[in-house]
């Protein structure tokens, strides 16, 4: 502003806004680099050794899940589901219990809705 020169205060404002992104380049170069920082040696050797074993947890795992979705198949009373749904401790159980109860709702509806002519 102490400059009268229009072309002047052109170049400090571009010199400005050049400063400003140069310094958020920084900014996140620096968290990036912070997010990505590879781990130490101990704890990926810790994930080769017990790699096989979670990999196996997580097959029975999907496995149990996949026996359970045929189970959710022969109910038809969304009550029942419910239940299921209440007494279910993880995650992934309760998440197709859930799936379960709204196809059952929209076949419900379906159901109810009166047939095009």
């Amino acid at each position: 502003e102490a400059t009268l020169d229009l072309a002047e205060r052109r170049r400090i404002r571009s010199a400005i806004r050049e400063l400003q992104r140069q310094e958020l380049e920084r900014d996140e170069e620096a968290l990036a680099s912070k997010r990505f920082r590879p781990e130490r040696g101990s704890h990926r050797q810790e994930d080769k050794e017990n790699w096989p074993r979670s990999r196996r947890l997580e097959e029975e795992q999907q496995a149990a899940l996949t026996a359970l979705s045929r189970q959710l198949e022969a109910i038809t009373d969304v009550e029942e589901l419910t239940k299921l749904l209440r007494a279910a401790d993880e995650y992934e159980e309760r998440k197709v219990i859930r799936a379960a109860i709204r196809k059952l709702r929209a076949e419900e509806i379906e159901g109810e809705a009166p047939s095009p002519r």
